[in-house]
């Protein structure tokens, strides 16, 4: 059985790029990614995954849901082509934004990759938690 994740957790400063601009622009390439922890995870990503999409800095919420539109590729701003970026697509901004406060309070996520190595800006999402945070923005 594939262990591999299908949900994932991507932050963006919205004052850098916001959701908005990635439902404007109808696409995107994730590039720029520099950390080796967070560059695995590009990697592991697979056509179809769903990742939410975390105003960082700024908002500190999750405010809609992106799917991969296209594998890991060389990250054309690494001049050394040693990084990889995917391309993501909207799906569909959250019903209600979850802010990190509430998801913080929320026992169910306690174990969130998101609070173990908060400075990455790409982390697996587990179903289960996928599936709290969702239930979260319709409450």
């Amino acid at each position: 059985m594939d262990q591999t994740p299908s949900h994932w957790l991507v932050k963006s400063e919205p004052v850098k790029y916001a959701f908005a601009d990635l439902v404007r622009e109808g696409r995107t390439v994730w590039d720029g990614v520099r950390n080796n922890q967070a560059a695995l995870y590009l990697r592991a990503m697979r056509l179809g995954d769903q990742a939410f999409f975390y105003h960082s800095q700024e908002g500190l919420e999750v405010v809609g849901i992106a799917q991969v539109v296209r594998e890991a590729f060389i990250d054309p701003t690494d001049s050394a082509g040693r990084f990889v970026a995917v391309e993501f697509a909207p799906v569909r901004p959250l019903a209600k934004p979850v802010s990190l406060a509430r998801m913080k309070a929320e026992p169910a996520l306690a174990g969130m990759a998101m609070f173990r190595q908060f400075r990455l800006s790409v982390c697996p999402i587990t179903d289960e938690e996928w599936d709290v945070i969702l239930g979260m923005s319709a409450a």
